[in-house]
């Protein structure tokens, strides 16, 4: 770690950096964007937006020498890859490019020390969380565990800007997060047959990520409790079960997991966001035949 490098964020310039940054990579090559295709696929009012991923040769590589490397236990966040250093976020975390991105400027924000991704996410996670959405209007996003799409055992959220459909709207899950029902702080969605729970944040929250990440990791564990999750009081780091968290300026999901994938087709956290990904055309017709939001509904608890 350079010393020279700020600790906590200079405010406003994130987004400079990610798209200085980005370009940067690649020139060097160290940024392998992988190319998709796009369709919408509707189920239950909602539109679906389903990549079919055009070139994964250079991630199944990589992934291939992780997996041949693991024995010596291999990170590739300690130390990250130069050419995708962003920006440091706080005392805790920094941001690098996601190396192989399918949606433009994703970025991954990572604990400097190792931390398992299994573990529980603590205040300094949601501080980092806040600094980066107060500068990036996007969808924060948290796979806890390899059954919930993680590929990695150092701990990392991740963040995509917004909108995150190339026309429309934000999110194409905003018709379901609008028709939530709460009762108390904990709300449901009646377009979401599958277990979740969702909160509201405050997106004045943005002016003080302190503030934001005490009354987010009090939102996070109501979250947890709601869905069925055992914690344990969090007398433990490791988490008790797998699950996805996804969350913007105006709201957190938690959905518990039961499987990583339904008929080949892996899901993680944008998956509940209503992007899913499918590698050939032989996926897209399993998603088609049975809906994205039955996949959904396959791959989570209860």
């Amino acid at each position: 770690m350079n010393v020279e490098r700020t600790v906590v964020l200079e405010p406003g310039k994130l987004w400079i950096r990610v798209i200085e940054q980005t370009k940067f990579a690649l020139r060097t090559g160290a940024l392998q964007s992988i190319p998709t295709d796009y369709e919408f696929i509707e189920q239950n009012g909602i539109s679906f937006l389903v990549r079919t991923l055009s070139n994964l040769v250079r991630k199944d590589e990589a992934q291939k020498q992780d997996k041949i490397t693991a024995i010596g236990n291999f990170n590739p966040f300690l130390p990250y890859e130069e050419d995708l250093f962003v920006a440091d976020i706080s005392e805790t975390h920094l941001c690098l490019l996601n190396k192989f991105n399918v949606v433009d400027h994703h970025l991954l924000i990572i604990t400097r020390a190792f931390e398992e991704q299994e573990n529980w996410l603590n205040w300094r996670d949601f501080q980092a969380m806040w600094v980066t959405l107060a500068e990036i209007d996007g969808l924060a996003f948290y796979n806890g565990g390899k059954m919930a799409g993680a590929s990695q055992k150092h701990k990392h959220l991740q963040l995509v800007p917004l909108p995150l459909t190339p026309q429309g709207v934000k999110l194409p899950i905003e018709k379901a997060i609008a028709a939530t029902q709460f009762t108390g702080s904990i709300g449901r969605s009646p377009l979401f047959p599958f277990v979740h729970a969702i909160a509201q944040l405050d997106p004045n929250w943005v002016t003080s990520p302190d503030t934001a990440a005490t009354a987010t990791l009090k939102c996070y564990q109501n979250l947890l409790h709601a869905v069925g999750i055992e914690t344990n009081d969090f007398k433990s780091d490791k988490q008790s079960s797998a699950y996805n968290l996804l969350a913007t300026r105006q709201w957190m999901l938690v959905v518990p997991r039961s499987q990583e994938s339904f008929k080949s087709i892996s899901v993680n956290s944008l998956g509940f966001a209503g992007s899913l990904f499918v590698r050939n055309d032989e996926q897209m017709q399993i998603l088609k035949s049975y809906g994205p939001m039955t996949v959904l509904q396959q791959v989570t608890s209860g």
